[in-house]
């Protein structure tokens, strides 16, 4: 073959590329039509008053007091007298009760107080099929359910978290509109509070990702050699700083890191005051991770020696999609426990169709009711996950000094 049959053939591959993934967007976007048609909006239901006492620590019969009294936000009453609650007015609900018994203010209103440093949680791993993202959406949104007000940061290019709180990466999110916009290089560089935007979901705002990432992977190492000298100018800062402009407006940042060590991970670690690392329990991911804590081992290093600071609160590893009937799983979670000890969270994150199928209408399972994937399914799913949030939000309150 000479040199133009295989000009022409790399450029019929491209063009093939190009074909094929132009045809998929076409075809997603419409499945993302069918089922949020471009006039719909992603819309978060509303909690039955047992759900609203579960979140929130009182007994069903003293909402039901509440209401008979007109105190407190007034719930929708549906059949049969059945009341529901809306997250805004679950927040209400806290605010209320923070206000009528101040002596537990801090467990129904559990914002950051002054004194106490914002919280930037980076969840990581460079294997796929760990939920990274699954954790992430999970954790801000059951933050926000206990009332922390939440930012998430989607610095995955492929952007599955943004399509989780109803932005659609090709469509949805515009040229700046990304973190790049906030970090990038040149003049075209944005504040931070003109890329967060709000959500459906109550108490949670996001910085949406998309392939604009990819930038700054690219421009970073030709800043770094025009720019020797200049520490203010590092790519590992830029993220934090972003972070720092909008940080008197939340009490947690989650962010889901890209599937691999690079310019943006390394800014997302420099930036984080924890991090929470996810692990599948099958060898040949833990055989990954094992690769991956090396390199974070390394990089971290370059960093510290280039005057960052890496001084995390807490650094925990998460078990993740696990089977507990599965015993070659179970004898990999007792391999991690005893190697990493109490660095492994207690909760794990079960393995779960609820979980999956929820996800595959893009939605999680505080969205859904219980009877929409079956109730004893949908239990042991929740469960699950509110053991794995309930044991960060005891991390955060550690820190601040609450515990």
């Amino acid at each position: 073959m000479n040199v133009i049959d295989r000009h022409i053939n790399r450029a019929s591959t491209s063009a093939h590329i190009t074909q094929r993934a132009e045809a998929l967007s076409a075809r997603l976007r419409a499945v993302g039509e069918r089922a949020f048609p471009p006039t719909a909006q992603k819309s978060l239901r509303s909690f039955t008053s047992g759900e609203v006492a579960d979140i929130v620590g009182v007994s069903d019969g003293y909402l039901r007091q509440l209401s008979l009294d007109g105190l407190g936000p007034s719930p929708d009453l549906g059949t049969a007298g059945r009341r529901s609650y809306t997250l805004e007015q679950i927040n209400e609900l806290r605010e209320y009760l923070a206000a009528a018994r101040p002596k537990e203010a801090g467990r129904f209103w559990p914002r950051r107080r002054e004194g106490e440093k914002l919280q930037i949680i980076s969840v990581a791993n460079f294997k796929g099929g760990s939920a990274k993202t699954t954790t992430a959406v999970y954790l801000a949104q059951g933050l926000a359910l206990q009332g922390y007000r939440v930012l998430a940061i989607d610095l995955d290019p492929q952007a599955s978290l943004s399509a989780m709180f109803g932005y659609q990466p090709e469509f949805d999110v515009a040229e700046n509109s990304t973190l790049y916009g906030a970090i990038r290089y040149d003049d075209q560089r944005v504040a931070m509070k003109d890329i967060v935007r709000p959500t459906y979901f109550t108490g949670i705002s996001i910085v949406p990702g998309n392939l604009e990432l990819m930038e700054f992977e690219h421009q970073t190492p030709r800043h770094m050699l025009q720019n020797r000298g200049r520490p203010q100018d590092l790519f590992f800062r830029r993220v934090a700083g972003a972070i720092s402009q909008v940080e008197q407006d939340f009490d947690v940042v989650v962010v889901d890191c890209p599937p691999q060590l690079g310019f943006l991970t390394m800014g997302a670690l420099n930036a984080a005051t924890g991090m929470i690392v996810t692990v599948h329990p099958q060898m040949v991911d833990v055989a990954s991770m094992s690769q991956f804590l090396l390199m974070t081992s390394d990089l971290v290093s370059v960093i510290e020696e280039a005057g960052g600071k890496l001084d995390y609160d807490f650094l925990r590893f998460l078990i993740t999609r696990h089977d507990p009937r599965d015993v070659p799983e179970q004898e990999i979670v007792g391999l991690l426990r005893d190697v990493f000890g109490s660095d492994v969270m207690a909760a794990a994150a079960w393995k779960s169709t609820a979980i999956a199928n929820a996800g595959l209408t893009k939605q999680s399972l505080y969205e859904l009711s219980r009877g929409a994937v079956g109730r004893s399914t949908y239990d042991r799913a929740m469960e699950s996950i509110n053991a794995v949030n309930q044991e960060a939000i005891e991390l955060i309150n550690r820190v601040w000094g609450r515990l």
